[in-house]
């Protein structure tokens, strides 16, 4: 099992605070853009666009990495600013992880929004620095739509509450063990096919041990079933406390709805460990659920389903 570093966690954000909003990996839709700041504005919020958000390539990426990473740096050295937002995650922030600077945002903490390709740079904050990552709606993904954002756990979560999400939010028990109808551990994850992208590299996620959630959008089951193998078979499964799905948006067959959840069931068959599915974080379809992973949190899967983030990611 991999050893943890103490939590660094960054001040609370309230209503009305500061976001810069940054385009990390790939541009979005200028339109969907706008929708979304208007809604943090109608939120209470004051969004602000770096300096390079709305660049459109090279490729398929929203500006240079060194355009990037001067607006991510900006953004948590800005004294205006108490929230960082991605505006969608697409494909890109890989190439950021080299030349973050973790002396500048270890002296300037903050929650930094996002999921999907954002998992690589939350996960090496969070590994590296203890900076909690706060999986969680997008500009132009989420915050663009009107029922694209859970409103009780995003303001739970930056303001240090703790918070409980349950079948509500989509959670249901895949699989039950008897013996662990209730664990415990360090919430940690993301999106299923970056953890697996990383693997091999210096930034390889640290899963083992953790109380995993894994979620991804648009893969087949069959595609599933080998990422989850190539997890298992680098030791990223060890000693986990249980596994928790997302939504799984678009991967499932549309000729055999079952056979996702038939696929994950057999690859982990033989693991001992509760494993739970559906929690709307992530790629969803309604309101998109934040989780601060770095955590500790709770899993119940005897009687009515229910994770419970049981410490702050921020001081107050």
């Amino acid at each position: 099992m991999t050893q943890s570093i103490p939590l660094l966690r960054p001040p609370a954000a309230h209503s009305g605070a500061g976001i810069s909003v940054l385009s990390p990996a790939s541009y979005a839709n200028e339109d969907r853009i706008e929708e979304g700041l208007n809604r943090l504005c109608d939120l209470g919020f004051e969004p602000r666009l770096g300096p390079h958000s709305l660049e459109r390539g090279p490729l398929f990426f929203a500006g240079t990495a060194g355009h990037r990473l001067e607006d991510l740096h900006g953004a948590f050295t800005n004294p205006n600013t108490s929230l960082i937002a991605a505006i969608r995650g697409g494909y890109g922030s890989n190439y950021l992880l080299s030349g973050l600077n973790l002396g500048l945002i270890r002296k300037n903490p903050k929650p930094f929004l996002g999921y999907s390709d954002l998992t690589a740079v939350q996960l090496r904050l969070l590994d590296q620095l203890g900076l909690p990552a706060f999986h969680g709606p997008m500009v132009a993904a989420d915050f663009d739509r009107e029922d694209g954002v859970h409103m009780p756990s995003l303001l739970a979560a930056l303001a240090g509450q703790p918070y409980a999400v349950g079948p509500a939010e989509g959670l249901r028990v895949l699989k039950s063990v008897p013996s662990r109808g209730v664990v415990r551990g360090t919430l940690y994850g993301g999106c299923l096919s970056i953890l697996v992208t990383l693997l091999g590299t210096q930034w390889e996620p640290r899963t083992e041990g953790k109380l995993l959630f894994i979620e991804d959008t648009g893969a087949k089951p069959h595609q599933i079933d080998r990422m989850l193998w190539q997890l298992r078979h680098a030791g990223k499964l060890d000693g986990v406390s249980a596994i928790i799905f997302g939504e799984m948006l678009n991967c499932g067959a549309s000729t055999a709805p079952e056979l996702l959840e038939e696929a994950i069931l057999s690859v982990l068959d033989d693991l001992d460990v509760p494993v739970a599915f559906g929690l709307q974080s992530g790629h969803v379809t309604g309101p998109n659920v934040t989780l601060t992973f770095g955590v500790e949190a709770e899993l119940r899967t005897v009687g009515e389903p229910r994770l419970e983030i049981l410490e702050p990611a921020v001081w107050s």
